[in-house]
């Protein structure tokens, strides 16, 4: 079965996508933790 909500691929991008967070100074610093974490996938 599918999930009730499902939101467009393009609308979750613009929300939480890499450009977005390379656009503000705290997305940055997002990415550089996820970095220093060690994930594979940033956003």
């Amino acid at each position: 079965m599918k999930t009730k909500i499902r939101k467009s691929s393009i609308k979750r991008v613009k929300m939480c996508g890499f450009r977005k967070r390379m656009r503000t100074k705290g997305g940055r610093a997002i990415l550089n933790r996820r970095r220093a974490k060690g994930r594979k996938f940033n956003t």
